[in-house]
């Protein structure tokens, strides 16, 4: 990929070639499509260890797909995703499963099991991939729990929760493994401002406890500016990404048209 920094200020320089120590993440000239329908090319970015990333951009952009793909749920049309040297599709399907519990996922609906107690929905991943004692699990799970502010909630139900207590409880599931990294998808849709900064607190607390890396799809500002310390920009019109860095760097630097519109909408002028 050719350095455009120097005229381009909206791209900060990536090298493909060279993989800093702190990369986490290195994203090689991935493209995304569903058949014929590229939905993304030329994606080349790296999320460094303890980051708080941000996939953002507008609707239909992919972003959700992009996540999809860093999780192992979707292979590349074009390209590599690599874990520390690792490529994750260059492994048999046994290889990239048992690899994938190094990841925590938090789906935007949180996606519990309303049949099931919180404790329950913790514990059945535990149950699924460790040879734990009952025991050993019901400490695992009241200590997650207590992480995400819920200690006391073992016995409740989905529904009988709030929908931020929902997100926290979903954030605690996707902890259970003590995973490496953190993938969230939307965390903060449907809450209210307070609940939301609130997640966002959260997200940092753990990130700095736990020592993680987290990745987040949002276009939720508020999110982007409080948290998010690197980033990518996906464009539906172009279909490759016009942007990456840290978010506030490319509020007061970027000059591509797109991206500042986006990153100052709602603002008063």
């Amino acid at each position: 990929m050719e350095n455009k920094r120097s005229n381009d200020p909206e791209y900060i320089d990536i090298k493909l070639n060279a993989q800093p120590s702190d990369a986490h993440i290195v994203v090689r000239d991935l493209t995304m499509a569903y058949g014929t329908n590229v939905i993304q090319h030329g994606l080349a970015f790296n999320v460094n260890r303890g980051d708080i990333f941000i996939i953002m951009g507008g609707s239909g952009c992919g972003k959700s797909t992009l996540l999809r793909h860093l999780v192992g749920l979707q292979s590349p049309a074009k390209g590599q995703i690599l874990y520390e040297d690792t490529s994750l599709w260059d492994m048999n399907p046994d290889e990239r499963e048992h690899f994938m519990r190094r990841f925590g996922i938090l789906y935007q609906s949180g996606a519990l099991w309303s049949s099931m107690t919180l404790a329950e929905n913790i514990a059945l991943t535990l149950e699924e991939y460790t040879d734990l004692s009952r025991s050993e699990i019901n400490e695992i799970v009241s200590l997650k729990l207590a992480l995400v502010g819920l200690a006391g909630f073992e016995d409740y139900y989905p529904s009988e929760i709030s929908g931020g207590m929902k997100k926290r409880a979903g954030l605690a599931r996707a902890m259970a493994l003590d995973p490496e990294i953190l993938f969230f998808d939307e965390p903060s849709a449907g809450l209210d401002p307070i609940s939301a900064r609130l997640l966002d607190d959260l997200i940092l607390e753990l990130r700095d406890s736990l020592e993680s890396t987290v990745v987040i799809v949002t276009h939720e500002l508020a999110s982007i500016f409080a948290i998010g310390n690197n980033s990518v920009f996906l464009d539906a019109e172009s279909k490759t990404m016009i942007a990456t860095g840290n978010p506030k760097k490319l509020l007061e630097e970027c000059t591509n048209p797109t991206v500042h519109a986006f990153l100052t909408r709602g603002r008063k002028r």
